[in-house]
């Protein structure tokens, strides 16, 4: 049962990646999708592929991506 949630947030998580307006909240919903993959990877017993997916997809990429879009917002008209 636990498995068919989480199967089923990560697929909300990406749907929502790729359908959302705001960039800010798609990057967001990007890690988050990224992060229940990583619970997948340790509940299929995957230590090192859920510790880098952990690291790397849900933390470092969402924070470059978060970082970009801040930097690169436009600042209300200036």
């Amino acid at each position: 049962m636990i498995d068919l949630i989480l199967n089923l947030t990560l697929t909300i998580c990406a749907v929502l990646a790729v359908l959302l307006k705001s960039q800010l909240r798609s990057a967001v919903a990007l890690g988050a999708s990224s992060a229940l993959l990583a619970v997948i990877f340790f509940r299929l017993e995957a230590p090192f592929a859920g510790g880098f997916e952990l690291s790397v997809g849900s933390g470092l990429i969402s924070i470059l991506f978060i970082m970009a879009i801040s930097l690169t917002e436009e600042r209300g008209g200036k």
